[in-house]
């Protein structure tokens, strides 16, 4: 029987890398396109007889189709985005170039092409799209988008011409919207791996405002197990909200990370917790309501946030060596 052929567009990248390991042990052969942007690693990838990597930007159109032509994928996980809302706020127009009309490129080569009966588009999203919640609130995935940062718009602005198109072309897509997610290889200015190199580096750990701001925390092998069953089991025109629902303030992620470092692996650090400016249009609070994804895949059975923040320090700190300060 022929394997299946799954392209990962943003594949070198922190949750796409995770994702082609994923797909690769389950015997899919994956046509990895990224571009090398900041959040991309060659050395994020092991190399495998299944896996082929084109390094491409995937605004090239032509480039991209003739690609969708000669192998005939399966399905598409497009991962390919700048994420960084820091840099968003710096610099947008990186994030409207890739995380926009990335997104309407890849999609407009899709659209006039043959694909396969079954054929699948699944995109990535964020949470950051429905703004900012009050407490005890959570979004679902029909509440109305209301991003605060550049790159959160942008992943919007993405998402929302993705809709118009399952409705006027009957694309065959599938969008979800995952929570912050944290674990091996992450892009070291994200907060975890961040807190992480400092403690290794006894340095302090700034915190934005007072670290009262909530995230919900996804695990990111989890995650990934979670994109496969939408590939087996999710419904095309569909938008999935993915989450753990896990909420927990920058504070107690900060406080945690010290003590499982000093506990767990017992090494003494003198970093402190310091608290600096506010981000500007810092949203205070994402939170997902799962009710959807539970029906599909089992969370409770499956997440632990201490034993996945264990698993991550430990790989920090067995892959740690001087160029990583």
């Amino acid at each position: 029987m022929k394997k299946k052929t799954i392209f990962v567009t943003g594949g070198l990248g922190f949750i796409g890398s995770h994702l082609v390991e994923l797909l690769i042990t389950k015997s899919y052969k994956v046509i990895v396109i990224d571009f090398m942007g900041i959040g991309s690693n060659q050395k994020n990838l092991k190399k495998h007889k299944n896996l082929t990597l084109k390094i491409l930007d995937i605004n090239k159109t032509r480039t991209i189709k003739n690609y969708i032509k000669k192998y005939k994928p399966d399905c598409i996980f497009n991962l390919a985005a700048e994420t960084h809302v820091d840099r968003s706020i710096i610099n947008p127009k990186p994030f409207i170039n890739s995380n926009f009309l990335g997104t309407y490129n890849l999609i407009e080569a899709l659209r006039n092409l043959k694909l396969k009966k079954n054929f699948k588009f699944i995109h990535i999203s964020t949470d950051e799209v429905f703004g900012d919640i009050s407490i005890n609130k959570k979004s679902t995935e029909k509440d109305p988008y209301n991003p605060s940062s550049p790159y959160a718009s942008t992943k919007a602005a993405a998402d929302l011409l993705i809709k118009s198109y399952i409705r006027t072309y009957k694309f065959p897509s599938i969008i979800t919207n995952c929570t912050n997610n944290f674990g091996p290889r992450q892009f070291k200015e994200k907060l975890i791996p961040k807190i992480i190199f400092n403690i290794l580096n006894n340095k302090n750990i700034p915190i934005y405002g007072n670290g009262n701001n909530q995230r919900e925390w996804l695990y990111v092998k989890d995650h990934c197990k979670i994109l496969f069953k939408l590939f087996q089991r999710g419904k095309l025109g569909e938008t999935y909200n993915i989450g753990s629902g896990d909420v927990k303030t920058n504070l107690y992620v900060a406080k945690k990370i010290l003590s499982l470092i000093k506990t767990k692996f017992n090494i003494n650090s003198k970093s402190k917790i310091i608290f600096v400016k506010d981000r500007k249009g810092h949203d205070f609070r994402y939170s997902l309501n799962l009710n959807k994804l539970n029906k599909i895949y089992n969370l409770k059975k499956n997440l632990n946030f201490e034993k996945s923040m264990i698993k991550t320090i430990e790989w920090y700190i067995d892959n740690y060596n001087s160029k990583n300060k």
